[in-house]
């Protein structure tokens, strides 16, 4: 009886290839694979929602930015080339900003504008050392946590009545001094000092949102870097230098950034409570002047003018803040 191979189907290769047991190389025949799968397409309606959801979410908030900020900003922008009083209405072209930067007032506020920022690190650094003492667990940290943010629920008008009553001539600052031999010092009524006093007010009256905001980016620092710093016998200057502001930075943009626009917009309380933009038109700031011109001199166009400037102003120095920061931050 015949033997039937059973051996795979084979086939010769090369020269001298045989159908039986011959001596040529013979090659396995691959059995077919099966043909993958497709795998199953999502649903094309489900697939339009999901890439949709993202946009309608944020519509909402766009919409508001746009009717409320953006829309105002730029009929605001437009009004700024219209005219005043007899000319009301009428295309002035650039006519209101020659009139605003020849004005001596407006000229004032700029200068401020540029002491803001020359005192802007000091605003900055308050709030900074305070919540890292704070975070380091002082003693007392939690009664001075409470006690340093206390300032910021209070009314710009009442902070600004309450230190009138103290820094007047006569007031109790002025007393204290006396009593160590220096004679009273004109707070609010010298031009070389009034402006110092005012934005000395502002930083101890808001500098308690931002020792909250720095307490809340100590959250995110690893805290065995300050172990490491530690235990390598670091002081706290260098544990601050090397530790704490390289971990911060993001903070620390932000920080500077909404302090230094808390100073050009929020400011308007303590001027109009503590100077009235006086002695002299030395405490003017944009904000103030944009009040008198729009409220009192009628000129709702040299208004819109000045408040264009003033938005010009916070951008460019928000974008300067924010690009040396930056730069900080790398070389650290």
């Amino acid at each position: 009886m015949p033997i039937r191979d059973s051996s795979p189907l084979v086939r010769p290769v090369g020269p001298g290839r045989t159908d039986g047991g011959g001596t040529g190389r013979r090659e396995r025949r691959a059995a077919p694979r099966p043909a993958p799968r497709a795998a199953p397409r999502p649903f094309s309606r489900a697939l339009r929602s999901d890439r949709l959801a993202p946009y309608v979410l944020v519509a909402p908030a766009v919409l508001i930015i746009v009717a409320l900020r953006l829309w105002p900003l730029l009929m605001g922008v437009n009004f700024s080339f219209t005219g005043d009083g007899e000319r009301n209405g009428m295309m002035v072209g650039l006519d209101n900003y020659l009139e605003m930067f020849q004005d001596a007032t407006f000229q004032s506020a700029l200068r401020n504008v540029g002491l803001l920022v020359l005192l802007l690190p000091v605003a900055v650094a308050i709030p900074g050392l305070l919540a890292t003492f704070i975070y380091l667990r002082v003693p007392g940290h939690r009664f001075f946590r409470s006690v340093y943010f206390f300032p910021a629920v209070l009314s710009p008008v009442i902070v600004g009545a309450i230190f009138n009553l103290m820094l007047a001539f006569d007031g109790s600052l002025n007393t204290v001094l006396g009593m160590f031999g220096i004679g009273p010092v004109d707070w609010l009524g010298d031009p070389d000092v009034a402006m110092f006093t005012v934005v000395g007010v502002q930083i101890w009256a808001t500098f308690g949102m931002a020792l909250v905001v720095f307490l809340a980016g100590f959250a995110t620092l690893d805290a065995t870097l300050l172990d490491a710093a530690r235990m390598d016998g670091a002081s706290l200057p260098q544990t601050i230098r090397h530790v704490i502001i390289p971990g911060l930075t993001r903070t620390i943009q932000f920080v500077f950034v909404t302090t230094m626009i808390g100073m050009l917009t929020s400011m308007f309380g303590l001027l109009y409570i503590m100077t009235s933009g006086g002695p002299e038109g030395s405490t003017y700031l944009p904000e103030y002047y944009i009040w008198i011109q729009q409220g009192q001199m009628n000129r709702p166009a040299l208004a819109s003018a000045a408040s264009t400037v003033l938005f010009l102003i916070m951008l460019v120095v928000g974008l300067l803040q924010i690009s040396v920061l930056r730069r900080a931050g790398r070389e650290d």
